[in-house]
């Protein structure tokens, strides 16, 4: 019930992504409008996961994660009846909220849930299903809107609709999982999530951190601007294949991580580095000539590459801290993945209003090649300990 209900809100919060060029075409508005409203689920992500995301320690599992359905509740009712620019500014940080919320409860009280039933089976299964639902969800949500918008009435309405339906079945069904966490008689004092560097290992941190930086700034890339690319450039107006598109790039991310989970830590770096400079040079081809099948294969290339040069980058990060700090050096990467999720997309929200869109996302590729192969390259010095890390 828990990893459905995961599946459920990763799902819905990329719903809107094939959505974005049909309210484009009714309002009227510019394309980097639609890179404000991705960017605002970013900063409400943000904003949660560094003030709420981590008292499900305490106050919590299922408490928690029914607050974060709850929100994406509140947020599909907005879609419905208040569907402006400014009605999805608020849904979509409402929304991230609700995800920064669920994530990092979600993932705790399936790793907990599994360990009571089998306690002598490890952590590998509950990690992995966490990767699955969580990376599986956030591809699903485009997929489904683009299936309903291309072959129902009403696409602008009817995703929604079918997702408030969804999320209060998962309310309910979560609602009747035990609870792992005895909350205790004497709250403790709140306090923000707490975000440390490691002493003494900054350099490394910082390639890790560029690393998660960069790949986010990918998959924000194909979660706000692939619609549009495919409509404006592509002259591809297909409602499905404007959820084919980002599915497929979130899709390759999970598939790369859980196929090649066994290989060696520079095994899985190298591999990242290779996916995602030939999926972004491919993308820069299929962007200048406006070849459709050039750029969806670059999508799941780059999709691919992004998913294990995240890996990468969160066990380098947590080799370099100590047990008890490695928590917080976590969060830190998160957030700054987090980050790139959102900045590198305003940025190219700004240049569209002086520059048109093709020059724009070659820049933006080269840029983030350039920083992907940075940080990659100074991972790789570090293979000895990514590989004590993976294997822990």
């Amino acid at each position: 019930m828990i990893a459905a209900a995961f599946l459920a809100v990763m799902a819905f919060s990329t719903l809107p992504t094939p959505l974005y060029a049909l309210y484009q075409q009714r309002d009227g508005f510019p394309t980097w409008v639609v890179t404000v409203i991705f960017a605002a689920y970013a900063v409400g992500v943000i904003a949660s996961l560094f003030l709420i995301g981590h008292i499900s320690d305490w106050a919590g599992r299922r408490r928690m994660v029914l607050v974060a359905i709850v929100l994406e509740i509140v947020a599909a009712v907005l879609f419905v009846f208040w569907n402006d620019v400014s009605g999805l500014l608020v849904a979509r940080v409402i929304s991230g909220v609700g995800v920064g919320a669920l994530t990092a409860s979600a993932t705790a009280h399936l790793s907990e849930l599994r360990s009571v039933a089998r306690p002598d089976e490890g952590p590998r299964l509950s990690g992995t299903v966490s990767t699955a639902v969580n990376t599986g969800g956030l591809a699903l949500g485009p997929l489904i809107a683009g299936a309903l918008a291309q072959f129902l009435p009403q696409p602008l309405l009817l995703p929604y609709v079918v997702f408030l339906v969804i999320l209060a079945i998962a309310a309910v069904a979560v609602a009747l999982v035990p609870e792992t966490v005895e909350r205790a008689e004497e709250r403790p004092a709140y306090r923000p999530q707490r975000v440390s560097l490691p002493a003494g290992s900054r350099s490394a941190f910082s390639a890790a951190a560029i690393a998660a930086f960069a790949g986010f700034a990918v998959f924000g890339l194909f979660t706000s601007l692939a619609p549009s690319v495919l409509a404006g450039t592509l002259h591809e107006t297909s409602r499905l294949m404007a959820g084919v598109v980002p599915f497929s790039v979130f899709a390759a991310s999970a598939v790369s991580q859980i196929v090649l989970a066994r290989a060696t830590a520079r095994t899985q770096l190298v591999l990242a580095l290779a996916f995602l400079v030939a999926g972004l040079a491919g993308l820069a081809i299929g962007v200048l000539t406006a070849g459709l099948v050039v750029f969806v294969i670059s999508g799941v290339l780059a999709g691919a590459g992004v998913g294990l040069l995240f890996r990468s980058a969160i066990g380098v990060a947590a080799s370099l801290a100590a047990p008890d700090r490695r928590g917080e050096v976590l969060a830190a990467i998160f957030l700054i993945a987090y980050i790139g999720l959102a900045v590198p997309v305003l940025l190219v929200g700004v240049a569209l209003i002086f520059w048109p869109l093709v020059p724009v996302l070659v820049v933006f590729v080269i840029v983030v090649g350039a920083l992907s192969l940075f940080a990659g390259l100074r991972m790789l010095g570090r293979t000895g300990r990514i590989v004590r890390t993976v294997r822990a």
